[in-house]
């Protein structure tokens, strides 16, 4: 018995740890939606809150070896192709209307204060406020529209679209009236919009032709545009097209040395087109990305001046086809309703492609903006507000609306 002892106590060993693991060890665990086991040391366990019918499919129950969810999805080869609907996820994500960056709203805002002050003060006392809208209403906003430059033709077009919508009583409340004339604006402003793809990446050099008359700021636009496309990384050459001003090619050439852009020019009294076929050909050597073409401010009256552009644009397409690419007319906003007349002209002798209004936070006129997009189907490109670089912005119609429209942060904080 006594040489037994050992294979006994080894059994019996074995049928303790059994009992153990069998009884006492499934006791200890958790029953679902019940109390944990208590710790070693005797106190007693937090309940553990009760698992949902969601968390019991997802997470493994007990007695499982599989969760039921797995078991419910279908096989790869059957689940849909994601990829087919991708095209129109990106086409509907593009088409999204732009929103106004706070930032930039600001800045435009501040810009405009002359005419938010004047044009835009003027319109908002007629009707903000009213509950209702008396139709006499639009004469008193024609008055105020034309005196502030918007033009006849453009201010009789918004206004009959307002009337239609009174006689369907879609305005009832000076906000209401408020909000379709923002829209309108809106409207006016985003002609060529949908073309503002930078032919930077279509040509190499993109030729740009600036063109205007006297004083409007030409070739200190330019310069703002060197020092904006430089800072990009793009490589800038300047061609000094005014050879009739001394003072004009010396300006460019301190543009030149601040953004490190080649500045080709001629003699004083050159042909203009000689100096802008020169440095097209150069542009076109250094593989430049942009070449900026200055020229001489010429009445918009004068024929044979307007001849003379029409001679300097016809010899840059000969150095390079396509060229110029760009046909920009600068104006100075605050001549209002003659910066119409000279955009007409500019227009006819040579198929502008976009408008640069320049001193625009220097009138309260800024409502001449309307009439030159409404008559003329031009987009404007770029505003100047202010003499620093940066102050020459890229116009964005929502932006520009939503900052002579909108509410300053004052007043909505009051509202």
């Amino acid at each position: 018995m006594t040489d037994n002892l050992p294979i006994v106590l080894v059994v019996v060993a074995i049928v303790a740890a059994l009992v153990y693991v069998l009884f006492f060890r499934k006791k200890a665990l958790p029953a679902e939606g019940g109390e944990s086991a208590a710790p070693e040391t005797g106190a007693k366990a937090e309940p553990t809150p009760p698992r949902s019918k969601a968390q019991r499919q997802v997470g493994p129950t007990p007695g499982l070896t599989k969760p039921p969810l797995v078991e419910s999805l279908p096989s790869l080869d059957v689940l849909p192709d994601e990829s087919a609907r991708m095209p129109a996820i990106v086409e509907a994500t593009s088409a999204a209307p732009p929103v106004a960056s706070k930032k930039d709203v600001a800045g435009l805002r501040k810009g405009l204060a002359a005419t938010r002050g004047g044009f835009m003060a003027r319109l908002k006392a007629l009707f903000v406020g009213k509950k209702e809208i008396d139709p006499a209403i639009l004469e008193q906003m024609e008055e105020v529209m034309i005196s502030s430059d918007v033009g006849v033709k453009t201010t009789q077009a918004i206004l009959e679209r307002l009337r239609e919508k009174l006689a369907k009583n879609e305005l009832a409340d000076g906000g209401a009236v408020w909000a379709a004339l923002r829209a309108e604006a809106t409207r006016i402003l985003d002609v060529g919009q949908e073309n503002r793809v930078s032919a930077h990446a279509k040509h190499r050099p993109m030729v740009v032709l600036m063109v205007g008359v006297n004083g409007v700021g030409k070739t200190t636009t330019i310069g703002k545009l060197a020092t904006k496309w430089n800072a990009e990384g793009k490589k800038v050459v300047l061609a000094a097209g005014d050879t009739f001003r001394a003072a004009a090619v010396q300006q460019l050439e301190v543009w030149g040395k601040r953004v490190g852009a080649e500045v080709v020019k001629g003699k004083e009294g050159a042909d203009p087109g000689a100096v802008a076929f020169e440095a097209t050909k150069k542009a076109q050597e250094a593989q430049a990305d942009v070449l900026l073409v200055d020229t001489a401010g010429r009445l918009h009256t004068k024929v044979n001046l307007m001849d003379e552009i029409k001679k300097v644009k016809r010899t840059i397409a000969k150095a390079m086809d396509g060229a110029p690419h760009e046909t920009l007319l600068v104006l100075d906003a605050t001549t209002g309703q003659n910066a119409l007349t000279q955009a007409a002209l500019f227009k006819e002798a040579l198929e502008l492609t976009g408008l640069i209004l320049t001193k625009l936070d220097g009138t309260a006129k800024g409502g001449v903006v309307l009439g030159i997009c409404d008559e003329l189907k031009v987009p404007v490109r770029y505003i100047g507000l202010g003499e620093r670089a940066e102050d020459l912005r890229e116009f964005v119609a929502v932006d520009f609306v939503e900052a002579l429209f909108g509410r300053d942060d004052d007043e909505a904080a009051a509202a």
